[in-house]
């Protein structure tokens, strides 16, 4: 029996020439948490925004710093200041139109994941820094039967093309990886998509800590973004069944 066409917009006309009919009502379908919406995260909502997926959950507690600019895509002279989640819901609506955001302007934390009920996406995104929120994210997504991937460090490093999607238990060099595969061995934790680099990390020209005392990473234009576009792609074709 022959598929039923439905109507591609014409902002994912190109998208479809690629993927099919069937692969964009799927993704029109679905629904993707993303938590974190920095350099990574940022490119991660974007690329899901255009590639034609129908609903979006963006997490993050931050608002946007002149700091963002050398890497966030959202971050301009003109969104400084404004809540990450608010600049970027205005930035993808405005993509496109007929996508759903629902958005979620705190800090995901053990103590405050229960803000969100896991089951109701169709992937998960973790695109946060903390090592104990990617943790509970990880656990709550793996908890709901929920696909997840994982960013591991991007700071520091200087070369998108050492960039690659491997499980955590393959990866290498990474300093936040290894960390990760720790925790995780000890949570039962058997496996997990992620974007990790084989770069090993530069050491920065001075030093700069946050309030906290928290060493403050250097960043590139080029690294976060590249391993957010990685990301999304890595979604986009486990939600299409690739």
């Amino acid at each position: 029996m022959a598929q039923t066409a439905f109507p591609i917009e014409k902002i994912f006309e190109r998208t479809e020439l690629l993927l099919g009919q069937e692969a964009m009502r799927r993704l029109r379908e679905s629904r993707v948490l993303i938590v974190g919406l920095g350099g990574v995260g940022g490119a991660i909502a974007e690329a899901l925004a255009r590639s034609g997926v129908g609903a979006l959950d963006l997490v993050d507690s931050d608002t946007v710093s002149a700091s963002n600019r050398n890497r966030q895509i959202v971050a301009t002279a003109d969104t400084v200041g404004q809540r990450k989640t608010d600049a970027w819901a205005e930035r993808l609506r405005s993509i496109s139109p007929a996508l759903k955001l629902t958005l979620h302007p705190f800090f995901l934390l053990p103590e405050t994941a229960d803000r969100l009920t896991f089951g109701e996406y169709s992937y998960v995104a973790d695109a946060v820094d903390t090592v104990s929120a990617k943790i509970e994210i990880v656990l709550r997504a793996k908890a709901a039967g929920v696909p997840v991937i994982s960013a591991m460090g991007t700071g520091n490093k200087m070369d998108p093309s050492a960039l690659e999607t491997a499980d955590i238990y393959d990866t290498s060099v990474c300093p936040l990886a290894r960390v990760m595969r720790k925790e995780l061995r000890a949570r039962g934790v058997t496996d997990l998509k992620v974007v990790y680099s084989r770069e090993e990390p530069r050491k920065p020209q001075r030093e700069m800590f946050t309030d906290s005392g928290k060493p403050v990473a250097g960043s590139t234009a080029f690294v976060p973004p590249a391993a957010g576009l990685l990301m999304a792609s890595a979604i986009v074709r486990d939600l299409i069944g690739e």
